[in-house]
């Protein structure tokens, strides 16, 4: 068993039917099917039920993980000059809670996510149920044409959450879907309210580590100027070292550098 799959643990089987059983149930059905769906997730096991509920199962060791590369975060932001701003959670109920809330908060903000159905506890798991998009594609599944068209739409929803004194938290490929061609946000993290100038210039360095591999520094810095100022491009800067040591971001993180001296100059 290879350490990630240690890390994130699994839902055993009869654990599994019984959630999708009563998630099911709370929407007024008889389960069908349900089954995980195979993602480079940690932090939950993900189900869909009965092709229409997409299900987010949180367990006791996803938050002991949480709690993990929680640290490892806040003290990869100490190396850039700041506080960490990280915050954990103590119970797979909290970490679906927030989850919700979360996705709630980007909705009314006229943000593409999942709807948000419901949170609830169920044999110690946290549930998160939100609505299934059947067919959709990553960032980083898309080709650099592709991209380009959305880049200002990642920018936009980026700038709007940050507008509101909101942030991801958690920006990379992965956690953004493009579904029948519209572009969406998921698994929104969660950090402290008191350093939300930080964590947007995070989050904005985690939007242009994950632009690069895929249409350049040019182009993503470019997009990344027509939503933000000069003071928060450079302070996004500052965070760019930080970013390039996650497994979960791979740029070039000079470039990106020299393409942001360039613009603000």
């Amino acid at each position: 068993m290879s350490v990630r799959r240690f890390l994130r643990g699994s839902v055993p089987a009869e654990d599994l039917e019984s959630v999708a059983e009563e998630a099911i149930r709370r929407h007024g059905e008889s389960l069908e099917s349900v089954r995980t769906l195979d993602a480079d997730n940690w932090l939950s096991t993900p189900a869909v039920v009965n092709e229409r509920l997409f299900l987010k199962l949180i367990s006791v060791q996803n938050t002991v993980v949480h709690g993990v590369l929680t640290t490892g975060r806040n003290l990869g932001a100490f190396t850039s000059g700041r506080e960490g701003f990280f915050e954990r959670f103590g119970t797979p109920l909290a970490m679906a809670e927030h989850e919700l809330e979360a996705t709630r908060s980007m909705r009314e903000l006229g943000i593409n996510v999942p709807e948000p159905l419901e949170v609830f506890e169920y044999q110690g798991y946290g549930v998160v149920v939100l609505e299934y998009l059947p067919e959709f594609r990553t960032l980083d599944e898309l080709d650099g044409d592709e991209v380009r068209a959305v880049a200002p739409e990642l920018f936009e929803f980026l700038s709007r959450m940050h507008d509101a004194g909101f942030v991801h938290g958690d920006l990379r490929g992965e956690n953004v879907l493009i579904a029948d061609g519209d572009l969406y946000f998921i698994d929104a993290t969660n950090v402290n309210e008191d350093a939300l100038e930080d964590a947007r210039a995070y989050d904005l360095a985690c939007a242009l580590a994950a632009l690069d591999p895929l249409i350049g520094a040019q182009d993503a810095v470019r997009v990344a100027s027509e939503y933000y100022e000069d003071e928060v491009l450079l302070d996004a800067m500052s965070f760019l070292d930080f970013v390039n040591l996650r497994p979960d971001h791979d740029f070039e993180v000079m470039t990106v550098k020299g393409e942001l001296e360039k613009i603000v100059s």
